[in-house]
C-alpha cells in the first residue's frame, strides 16, 4: 500500500498543479476575450483539482491516523472522481484518436490557416504529422495521469474505510472484555 500511497501522491501533485495552471490560463483568456461559454468548460474541468486536493486530505490521513477525515471529503472524491474519470477517458480517446489521425489533422489545419486572409505562415512550418502525432500522445498521457490517479484514490480510499472500520471492531471488542 505504501507504493500505491506514493504513485498517487506523485500523480496528485502533478495533476494539481499542471491542471490548476491550465485552468487559470483558460479562465483568465475567456475572462479577457469575454466568451462566457469558455468559463462552463472551466467549472467542468476544475473537477481534476477538486479531486486532488480531496486526494491529497486523504493521504494525510492515511499517514497519520491522528488527523480524521472529513465526512465530506469521501464524498468529493468519490463524486468528483467519476467526473474526473470521465475526462480522463476522453482525453486518451481523443488523444489516441488524434494520434491516429495526425496526416489528416494537419491536411485539415493547413486548409484552415490557407483559408484565413491574416495567418502567420509560421504556423504553417510547425504543421508536420509528428508534431500533430505527439500532442495526440500528450493528450492521452495527460488523461493516463489522470485515470491513474483517480483509480488510486479510489482504492486508497476503500483501504482507508476498511482499516478504520477495523480498528473500531477492535476497539469495540477490546472495551467489551474490559467490562466485567
Amino acid at each position: 500500500m505504501k507504493t500505491a500511497l506514493k504513485i498517487a501522491t506523485i500523480l496528485t501533485w502533478f495533476n494539481l498543479l499542471f491542471w490548476s495552471g491550465f485552468l487559470l490560463l483558460l479562465a483568465l483568456s475567456a475572462v479577457a476575450s469575454q466568451q462566457m461559454p469558455i468559463l462552463i468548460g472551466v467549472v467542468l474541468f476544475s473537477c481534476i483539482p477538486l479531486n486532488c486536493y480531496a486526494a491529497l486530505l486523504l493521504h494525510r490521513s492515511i499517514r497519520r491516523p491522528g488527523s480524521k477525515l472529513s465526512s465530506q471529503t469521501p464524498t468529493g472524491i468519490r463524486f468528483v472522481g467519476f467526473v474526473a474519470m470521465f475526462f480522463a477517458i476522453m482525453f486518451v480517446v481523443n488523444g489516441l484518436t488524434f494520434a491516429g489521425k495526425a496526416s489528416e489533422a494537419v491536411k485539415m489545419f493547413k486548409d484552415g490557416i490557407a483559408q484565413m486572409k491574416d495567418a502567420d505562415p509560421r504556423y504553417l512550418q510547425f504543421a508536420t504529422t509528428s508534431v500533430f502525432r505527439n500532442i495526440g500522445y500528450t493528450i492521452a498521457f495527460l488523461g493516463i495521469c489522470v485515470g491513474v490517479n483517480v483509480l488510486l484514490n479510489f482504492r486508497l480510499l476503500r483501504w482507508y474505510f476498511l482499516v478504520n472500520q477495523s480498528d473500531i471492531r477492535q476497539n469495540d471488542e477490546v472495551s467489551q472484555n474490559d467490562e466485567p
